[in-house]
């Protein structure tokens, strides 16, 4: 029985009921988290463990400042710099049209590659190696990346958990194992039993678990989702200008597959399609219908196809117009607009707003005629460029209607390197162990502020408020059972319990309490705790040690129900834009899956009779 400690008890509560909470969504997670704290430190002001064991706010808050939630946050801050630069858009694009016909070799190879990495390197830099790839993936294919970031983190843990290497947790286990029994764990030790349990749950993760995640867009990403419908644009071809020269083929531009080419305008000559052997020069403007998508793709290139500082692009140097930090967004002229029945440069809106138009949107026709010709009317879509501060004092314009959310900062591609080589910097010395991966973490954040990848406001947008109180929180729960004893006591429970029975219902039901406390728990804690627990059990029962604390290594791993169970689930937790639910949903099947399977294969491969 467990000692009636009222601080344990309360302990129980709290962690029970704020598990609940967090699987309804009727209230906001971070409220939960925030609640479950204050109720820590209210217990701890009034109750005493009985076991004689203190804690105080400063170790109940500790949580907040712990180098795992700094590695956290700091790891996504480095992926938005990835993905601010579209630093990893050209191979995501290479892979996505390699495997077009078949959209899920896009993702399996890369999956499968993920589970071998995590094998020898540590899994938690190895999902942040694939993350901003699989996302880029995910959106060259137009789908949510809610549909490959857990699959990632989830088939990262498994592939962790074949080798000594994969992950702390292994590591931990042996290390406690060595010091409590003559058990000494080699690289491969458990690889086999291990192979067979990643390859069950591999199995789950390809081909069952992509239809129990739902899609999941954050509220910018459903309000910018592009429209399809175009906008007409010019590019104007100066001396140095990256389509100089270029040549039709077949009738088409192939430099310019992603747009239609609608008039080449020579001179006073205006060439139609189709074009045969038409070659372009300085001097022609190309008239082009665009997705505003192919637009930005245009416009943030490191040798942008348009101009964008509202002059001749000529008159860059080089030919290349200077490529400032731009924000594109949409407006609609305005009923009544001073410009309404002008062309964009009669208007004057360039000089008053210092903003650019890049294109026009006129829903009723799609005229066939010069940008800078085009009479603008009320309910014309314009898509405009400038800085963050000139689209924002559009507001204020009474001749335009600025739409707040079709507002975006065009990704500076040119620092793309930049970025690429900090981020592989960051994983190379953590996972060789140069450096612990939270200050490779850290010195790689201040990399991409400094270096211009990121400005503070764009990291600070990056860091995700849920994953901030869940990992405070966590901690703190974690470290109220600990100091009460009630992990333990559970632990002590479980081996009187289980007094008699066969192996194979021993070894289940430690797989089983250990694989549930590390979703509610650090995986680390529960594997510490039941180590020295499963050698006393093997050395009671007289059978071997390597299968009970392979067990623990295994459970421990098995933490695919929480975001909290492991730090990649959190990692992914924001850029997936997941609820607490998803991984309920998702992950407890495969966690009992595992379960099963080890409950079966152990008694097997360990060599002793299964009942």
């Amino acid at each position: 029985m467990l000692p009636a400690d009222p601080a344990m008890i309360l302990t129980f509560v709290v962690i029970v009921f704020t598990i609940v909470l967090y699987a309804l969504e009727r209230f906001a997670l971070e409220a939960v988290a925030l609640g479950s704290v204050v109720a820590f430190l209210l217990i701890f002001s009034v109750f005493e463990p009985a076991n004689g064991g203190s804690i105080g706010p400063s170790e109940l808050l500790a949580g907040f400042a712990n180098p795992a939630l700094v590695t956290v946050i700091c790891l996504l801050i480095v992926g938005q710099g990835l993905f601010q630069t579209d630093a990893l858009e050209r191979p995501a694009k290479i892979i996505v049209d390699a495997t077009r016909r078949r959209p899920m070799l896009a993702a399996a190879p890369i999956l499968i590659a993920v589970a071998v990495i995590s094998g020898f390197l540590n899994n938690t830099p190895v999902v942040v190696m694939f993350l901003p790839i699989l996302s880029a993936v995910a959106a060259a294919q137009g789908k949510s990346a809610g549909r490959l970031l857990m699959p990632l983190s989830f088939i990262a843990i498994l592939g962790g958990m074949t080798t000594l290497i994969g992950s702390s947790t292994n590591l931990l286990v042996a290390d406690v194992a060595a010091r409590t029994s003559d058990l000494k764990l080699g690289f491969f030790s458990f690889t086999g039993i291990g192979v067979i349990l990643a390859a069950v749950g591999s199995l789950y993760v390809l081909f069952v678990m992509p239809y129990l995640l739902k899609p999941r867009r954050s509220m910018a990403d459903e309000l910018q989702v592009s429209s399809g419908k175009q906008f007409i644009a010019q590019i104007a071809i100066h001396s140095g200008h990256p389509l100089e020269g270029v040549t039709s083929v077949a009738g088409l531009f192939p430099a310019l597959k992603d747009m239609t080419v609608r008039l080449v305008q020579r001179g006073e000559r205006p060439i139609l399609p189709p074009f045969e052997n038409v070659t372009l020069m300085p001097g022609d403007t190309v008239i082009v219908a665009a997705t505003r998508t192919a637009l930005t793709a245009a416009l943030s290139q490191r040798r942008p196809l348009m101009a964008t500082d509202g002059d001749d692009a000529s008159d860059s140097e080089n030919g290349a117009p200077q490529q400032r930090s731009l924000t594109l967004a949409e407006v609609v002229v305005a009923p009544a607009s001073r410009i309404s029945g002008r062309t964009i440069s009669q208007s004057g809106f360039h000089s008053e707003t210092q903003c650019v138009v890049m294109g026009v949107q006129r829903r009723s026709r799609m005229p066939r005629m010069a940008m800078t010709e085009i009479r603008l009317e009320p309910g014309d879509v314009l898509l405009v460029a400038g800085t963050a501060i000139d689209i924002q004092r559009l507001r204020k314009n009474r001749d335009v209607l600025l739409l707040d959310w079709s507002a975006a900062e065009l990704p500076p591609r040119r620092l793309a390197p930049r970025a690429l080589a900090i981020f592989a910097i960051m994983v190379t010395v953590s996972a060789l162990g140069l450096v612990p991966i939270v200050t490779a973490s850290i010195a790689a954040t201040l990399a991409m502020v400094l270096s211009g990848c990121l400005n503070v406001r764009q990291a600070l947008r990056a860091v995700d408020s849920r994953i901030f109180m869940l990992i405070g929180a966590s901690i703190a729960a974690a470290s109220a059972l600990e100091v009460t004893g009630g992990a333990k006591a559970i632990a002590d429970l479980l081996v009187a319990q289980l007094q008699g029975q066969p192996p194979m219902i021993m070894l289940s039901a430690l797989f089983l309490l250990v694989m549930l406390l590390t979703n509610l728990l650090s995986n680390n804690a529960t594997a510490v705790l039941f180590t020295p627990i499963a050698v006393n059990m093997a050395v009671q029962t007289g059978l071997p040690v390597e299968a009970f604390v392979t067990c623990v290594i295994f459970a421990a791993n098995c933490s695919f129900a929480t975001p909290i169970g492991y730090q990649t689930n959190l990692i992914v937790m924001g850029p997936g834009h997941y609820r607490f639910s998803d991984f309920l949903v998702a992950g407890t099947p495969l966690a009992l899956l595992l379960w099963l399977t080890f409950t079966f294969v152990a008694p097997i491969y360990y060599g002793f009779a299964m009942l």
